[in-house]
Parts: structure tokens; sequence; C-alpha cells
């Protein structure tokens, strides 16, 4: 079973068309025997062109102590910024700093997907070992494994939520670049995040013991309707309903100011 966790619903993009036409048509001076008419000169429609899509959730550009690095050059950067809100050793014990904005945006779009690739994870996977209990014929989610998940729970809980958000609206031109990089443009990163929120929060709270099936060599869920869902609330499932509950308290205050900001 994929034991990534990651942050994280598609941006809707409304498009409109404009096509125009002007017919001229010439007669001869009512004393002259009228000539058929003359064909009427069609102006070829317009190509259409889309209309960049509504911006639902636009972020304020704050005035900037000094300009942003490149995205290329931003792994320094944005691993300082992360130091300075959760601490040098949560940095280094939890996060993956290379290529970093790149790697948040990409999971953060996929999270609504049936899989995320290991190799864009922004976060190191849990320490120790996927455990399952019960029988061959009938395993279970062993709620050993709820207890990987706290260090990480612990520090997502204790981050300052205004902190995070004028870190991430410091360094919001990146994301967006890097959300265009995807093939998105003009879509706006922001509301993509919120729809992803949104998605993650309709995680059902799961109580008691969750069925595993093993057809292969990776557990998965037993319930067809649970291993349909998508990797994001796979994920949250995965660690138990205590840990996500408070990643989903925390996500519901990061919806709550990103969808209040304005310019």
């Amino acid at each position: 079973m994929n034991e990534n966790f990651k942050w994280g619903a598609a941006a809707v993009a409304v498009v409109g068309l404009s096509i125009g036409a002007v017919i001229y048509i010439s007669w001869k001076d009512a004393k002259v025997p009228p000539k058929p008419p003359v064909a009427a000169a069609v102006v070829p429609p317009e190509p259409a062109v889309p209309e960049e899509p509504a911006i639902k959730h636009p972020i304020p550009t704050p005035p900037a102590p000094e300009p942003l690095p490149s995205l290329a050059d931003s792994d320094q950067p944005m691993q300082k910024a992360l130091e300075g809100l959760i601490g040098n050793e949560s940095v280094a014990r939890l996060i993956v700093t290379k290529d970093l904005v790149r790697h948040v945006v990409t999971s953060i779009d996929n999270l609504p997907e049936q899989k995320v690739a290991e190799r864009i994870r922004p976060l190191k996977s849990p320490p120790g070992k996927f455990a399952v209990v019960g029988t061959d014929e009938a395993p279970v989610l062993d709620p050993a494994n709820y207890e990987r998940y706290k260090p990480l729970v612990d520090t997502i809980r204790s981050m300052d939520t205004q902190r995070l958000i004028a870190t991430y609206t410091r360094f919001y031109p990146l994301f967006q670049e890097g959300y265009e990089s995807l093939g998105h443009p003009p879509q706006y990163f922001n509301d993509r995040l919120i729809e992803v929120i949104d998605h993650l929060l309709e995680t059902p709270d799961l109580q008691g013991p969750i069925a595993l099936a093993q057809p292969n060599v990776l557990y998965e869920f037993a319930d067809p309707a649970l291993e349909s869902r998508s990797a994001g609330q796979k994920a949250l499932i995965r660690m138990g309903s205590e840990n996500a509950t408070a990643v989903k308290d925390k996500l519901r205050e990061l919806r709550s100011e990103l969808a209040a900001k304005r310019p």
C-alpha cells in the first residue's frame, strides 16, 4: 500500500466563443433591368478565442522585501522559510527539499487522482514499516501504523496558520509558475489548492478496524468503495481517525484564510 501523504481537488475553465459575419448585397438602379442578386459576401468567422477563467480566490501580492528567486533556484530559500516555520530538525526529518515548489504543486494537483508518483513527493515516508494484523484470509490495518504519522501530524498541528499563509503568499508567484509548467495555464493555482482541500475534507471518518486485501504484493482496502477513492483521501484514512481529524482541522483553517484573501 502506498505510504505517501501529501497536502492537499480540478479547476474549471470557462471558454467563450465570439463569431461575427457581415453580409453586403448591392443592387443596380431600379430603372435598369435588375441583374441576378450578387451572392452574399460572407466574412469568415473569427477564430474562437478562449477566455481566461475567472479567478475565484485571488492571492494578494504583498510588497516584496527582496526579489524572489527563480523557480529553478528556489530550493534553498524555500527550505529556509520552512525552517523558520517548523524548525531545522523537522525540515530535515519530514521534508524532501529538492525541487520543493514543483513537487508540492504537482502533488497537490494529483491528490484527487488514484495515484501520486513517489518520485514527486514533498514529504518523506513515515518511519517504520506498514503493519497488518488479523489472519492471512482476513488481514486488518494495524492501528500501530497510526503512531508512525504522529510526528508529521504534530508538526502540522503546531504550525502557525498566519505565518504559513504569509510564507505561501510571499512565494505564490513561484507556485503559480510551477502550476502553469504542468500544462495548466492560465488556470490559477490557489483555486486548485482550495478545490483539493475541499476534496480532502470529504474523506470519510472511519472508526474501528479497516479490512484489507492482498490481491498481489501490495495491500489494498478490502472495501471497493474505499479502494476506489483518491490517493489523497486514502492517505488520510491510512493515518487513522485521530490524525486525519487534526489534519482536516488545519486544512479548514487554511481554506478559511485562503478563500478570504483579496488583493
